[in-house]
């Protein structure tokens, strides 16, 4: 059978109008998370380190989170400037990706073929095969940028999510580090009393017994001195013994007989810098070992019950902190704890 020249260009063209009948869109890529926009972590403090140490390493800790704060700030912001000028495309883009798709519709892919044959001669044929191979590709070239667009969009509004919880977290941090410097400075009353110079995390007491109502009851001298033939409290006395199971067993005298105030009670111990006696601090490790066991009882004040303590010049109470003492003794050879 002859083959006239419109079948030849129609068979010579068959591939080409398979091709465009079967163009597939640009599948859209899919978002990942960004990273962090801080590394700033809260360290543990060291159980050894001295109250200088860790006043200094907090500070530092909130410096470095302070500018994590600030790096993601400024992320933030690049990422708004980047989301707004992505949608700002993505609004430019659908109405034409719809209208070229709409035009392919109408002439492409659904009817390809019925579209290309119907075609008065050879050179309409063409025409049309190429309009139809330039509407595939601009719908193609459009929707791949749409959905770059779109892809832009969503993982920058996933980065910005991000970029403000990690901001949450790194100010959660500064606010602890100065909560923690804050609150080690006021619990042994700042620099001025130990200079910085004590253990900065004293072990934990076991609470002294409550009555029903959660508080402490006046308590009469009952219990055996185990530091002169006197008597102490049962309060005192689970003091005393809480003291020394944290190590500190130095020289301590606890109830004597005449004069004011709690001692004749049974109500309070002098815990002395010497094996033996008492005498001022005169070493570093003397008054390091002041400062700790004042540490200590301050720190566990509320569970153990103590009324005040007294050390180098300095006198604490639970309600009001630290004050100057100007009594009798300066208290430099020794650290006086009084109990309810």
């Amino acid at each position: 059978m002859t083959v006239g020249p419109r079948r030849r260009l129609i068979l010579a063209l068959a591939p080409l109008v398979a091709a465009l009948m079967f163009v597939a869109p640009a599948a859209p890529a899919s978002a990942e998370p960004g990273g962090s926009s801080s590394t700033a972590q809260e360290a543990e403090q060291d159980k050894d380190a001295l109250l200088s140490d860790v006043i200094e390493s907090t500070n530092r800790r909130y410096v470095a989170a302070k500018a994590a704060v600030t790096k993601s700030t400024q992320n933030q912001a690049q990422l708004a400037v980047r989301i707004k000028e992505a949608e700002a495309r993505r609004d430019v883009l659908i109405p034409e990706v719809a209208e070229i798709a709409k035009q392919q519709y109408m002439t492409g892919n659904l009817s390809a073929a019925g579209y290309l044959l119907n075609s008065s001669d050879s050179g309409n044929f063409l025409d049309k095969a190429v309009s139809l191979d330039e509407i595939n590709r601009l719908h193609d070239g459009k929707l791949r940028e749409l959905n770059e667009a779109l892809r832009t969009v969503s993982e920058s509004k996933v980065r910005l999510d991000a970029e403000v919880k990690q901001q949450q977290l790194d100010a959660d941090v500064m606010k602890k580090q100065k909560e923690s410097a804050e609150k080690a400075l006021t619990l042994v009353g700042g620099k001025g009393v130990t200079k910085g110079f004590v253990v900065a995390d004293s072990p934990k007491a076991a609470p002294a017994p409550r009555n029903s109502s959660g508080g402490f009851s006046p308590e009469g001298c009952s219990e055996k001195d185990p530091t002169t033939g006197g008597c102490v409290t049962k309060r005192t006395l689970h003091m005393y013994k809480e003291v020394k199971k944290a190590g500190f067993d130095n020289f301590v005298g606890c109830h004597r007989t005449g004069g004011p105030y709690e001692h004749p009670k049974g109500r309070a111990c002098d815990w002395s810098l010497q094996k033996t006696g008492f005498s001022d601090y005169d070493t570093d490790k003397e008054f390091k070992y002041g400062n700790d066991l004042m540490a200590f009882l301050v720190r566990n004040g509320e569970e153990l019950g103590i009324y005040y303590v007294i050390w180098n010049k300095q006198i604490w109470f639970p309600a009001s902190g630290w004050k100057e003492y100007h009594g009798v003794s300066a208290h430099t050879d020794h650290v006086h704890v009084s109990m309810l």
